[in-house]
């Protein structure tokens, strides 16, 4: 795994942290992960609604790059690619399990609507 371009100076370890998971889709993209396992570029796309393929694929590179993802390309036609997290993805992934409690409490205080996905 090559270095991330990621890599400090920081002033702690959130700031760390919020590097390696900042902008809407990455925490989004672990938790879709972790819940269903093993996607497809395709899968991972219609379980996140609103995401851009362009944003998509940006940030699966970056999250490669930053060792949480794992992609695997079959040598096949048609090509098939799949993701998965890997060990520190899946250790970030229950690092920000408390962050979700957190933010279901507040739908639930607040009233706020939850997407459905078909």
């Amino acid at each position: 795994m090559a270095p991330s371009a990621r890599s400090g100076p920081y002033f702690c370890g959130i700031d760390a942290a919020m590097d390696v998971v900042a902008g809407k889709w990455k925490p989004l993209i672990l938790w879709e992960l972790d819940h269903y396992g093993t996607r497809r570029f395709a899968e991972l796309r219609r379980g996140l609604p609103g995401v851009s393929e362009k944003m998509l694929i940006q940030h699966l590179r970056e999250m490669e790059e930053d060792g949480l993802v794992h992609r695997e390309v079959y040598r096949q036609m048609p090509p098939k690619v799949e993701y998965s997290l890997t060990e520190h993805g899946l250790s970030l992934n229950a690092a920000l399990a408390s962050l979700g409690r957190w933010g279901t409490e507040r739908m639930r205080r607040t009233g706020a609507e939850k997407v459905s996905v078909a």
